[in-house]
């Protein structure tokens, strides 16, 4: 019998690139399970991120600054939907498989800390190995067992620039359009706060990429399908790849890292390094899988954490205040 997802594996094959991956051929989940009958396998996946209890959270994680006073700043959850968008634009312009695209961009960031990259910082420091990319990799594998086929766990895995380029061109879209989303929306956030004005850009980003966000977003774009149309990896130009370092070093300088007062900073590390100690010491209120030590299970329940949930944990343990934390980066 031809099903739907029969109808939709045909039109993959009629429509899309030689060179997209198509749901017909991927390499499968690590549990056989049967096919669905409306949808295809990343479809599958795409709603399993979805309706995960982790994406939910990234609703109430932070993106770049903490306890924002503003409705308009962004979150994890926020930045995420971002980063689908423009990913399923490239996406669409290279005639490639936009469900797995958006399946990788929905799960990259699972497994972001609380309090940002602040956060992440104090758990590395406390279980050496830890990267929010591998964390988001464990939650679908392990923590919520979503049985996700490979492309789209390869895709996770490998969407930060450390790791090496993921094996589907789906998935390297999904890299560059991380970067797209958070380099803009970060420029955005920071203008809203008052802690930039466009003219502090530098001259490369305004005169290569545009001097609007709209622009910059656009400019990117535009220059991924460009330079990748026909080529063995996704790519860009060299001026607006080296406009868009730029751009990144100058935030890290201005933004991420000069921003944070030692106050925040001492504050994210006592609260997040106490709910550490805390729950290695002891059981976590959550049945973790069996053969983990003490550490990563204090670990995968911190690192679950919302920004706020994190803050009632610990003022529960301590039987005090959290300290405050302020409009500020991480």
């Amino acid at each position: 019998m031809t099903t739907v997802r029969h109808r939709i594996e045909r039109l993959e094959r009629d429509s899309l690139s030689e060179r997209a991956q198509f749901a017909a051929e991927s390499k499968g989940r690590d549990v056989a399970e049967p096919e669905d009958d409306l949808r295809t396998a990343y479809q599958r996946d795409r709603d399993r991120i979805v309706h995960s209890k982790a994406f939910r959270r990234l609703a109430h994680k932070t993106q770049v600054f903490l306890a924002p006073e503003g409705d308009h700043f962004r979150v994890r959850l926020t930045h995420t939907l971002e980063v689908a968008q423009i990913a399923r634009t490239i996406a669409r312009a290279l005639r490639l498989n936009e469900d797995l695209v958006e399946a990788v961009c929905l799960g990259h960031d699972l497994g972001h800390t609380p309090f940002g990259h602040l956060g992440e910082e104090v758990v590395a420091g406390f279980l050496p190995g830890f990267r929010h990319n591998l964390q988001s990799l464990r939650i679908v594998e392990v923590l919520e067992d979503l049985n996700l086929t490979w492309e789209v766990r390869d895709g996770i895995a490998n969407h930060t620039w450390s790791m090496p380029m993921p094996s589907t061109l789906e998935a390297q879209i999904a890299r560059y359009a991380d970067r797209i989303a958070y380099l803009n929306h970060d420029i955005d956030d920071a203008i809203r706060a008052g802690i930039l004005a466009e003219g502090d850009l530098p001259t490369q980003t305004t005169a290569v990429l545009g001097v609007s966000h709209t622009r910059r977003i656009t400019t990117m774009v535009e220059d991924i399908v460009a330079a990748s149309t026909d080529a063995p990896e996704v790519t860009m130009s060299s001026d607006v790849f080296e406009a868009m370092a730029t751009t990144r070093e100058f935030l890290f300088e201005r933004v991420y890292l000069g921003q944070v007062a030692p106050a925040t900073r001492s504050a994210v590390e006592t609260i997040v390094r106490t709910l550490l100690e805390h729950y290695a010491a002891g059981a976590v209120p959550i049945s973790p899988p069996a053969g983990d030590d003490a550490r990563v299970r204090a670990v995968d329940y911190v690192a679950g954490m919302t920004d706020r949930f994190a803050l009632r944990a610990f003022e529960s343990i301590v039987g005090g205040p959290a300290p405050g934390l302020s409009l500020a980066l991480g």
